[in-house]
């Protein structure tokens, strides 16, 4: 099969996986949404895969994963939804206990679920906050600047509760960790 010719959408037949559609190329091989194995990667090279239907590649035509993932950032910018952040094994289902000095005084108990949450509320809406200060029409570059700062150092004070992420992905970042 001649690789110049072959685009995204072309229709194809692989001889173990079926009818598939592609949906990537590179500069070896195919990015293949086959209808009963899924997506996989097939070589340019490999002589089984039959061309059903030839869409002739378009210099401006974006790959489904292309697309998937410029939504995704597009949603992450924009929205007010925030992404499923987890709690650390070791803290699921425990409990932060606020012990006043006054013993008379009846300790609080809040369920580290619940306190988590508040955590990452907090850090969603100090990224809409930034989101909100980036593209702000008025505001001129070094007052952005300067706001970002003061989130910036927002972030560095909640470092301490980084303990709490599963994930270090998800860890909050001051201003040494952005250098």
């Amino acid at each position: 099969m001649s690789e110049e010719k072959v685009g995204i959408g072309s229709r194809v037949r692989h001889p173990q996986f079926g009818e598939g559609i592609i949906t990537g190329v590179k500069v070896s091989t195919y990015i293949v949404n086959f209808l009963e194995r899924g997506r996989l990667e097939i070589a340019k090279s490999y002589v089984g895969l039959e061309i059903l239907e030839v869409v002739t590649p378009d210099e401006e035509m974006v790959s489904t994963t292309e697309l998937e993932e410029t939504l995704i950032k597009i949603l992450r910018r924009w929205s007010d939804l925030h992404e499923r952040v987890e709690l650390g094994n070791k803290w699921v289902g425990g409990k932060i206990i606020l012990q006043p000095s006054d013993l008379s005084i009846k300790a609080k108990e809040i369920p580290i679920e619940m306190f988590f949450h508040k955590i990452v509320m907090v850090r969603d809406r100090l990224r809409v906050l930034e989101q909100h200060i980036n593209s702000h029409k008025v505001l001129s570059d070094e007052e952005k600047i300067d706001l970002q700062q003061y989130i910036t150092r927002i972030y560095g004070s909640l470092t301490t509760f980084n303990v709490l992420f599963k994930d270090k992905e998800d860890y909050f970042v001051g201003e040494k960790g952005s250098e």
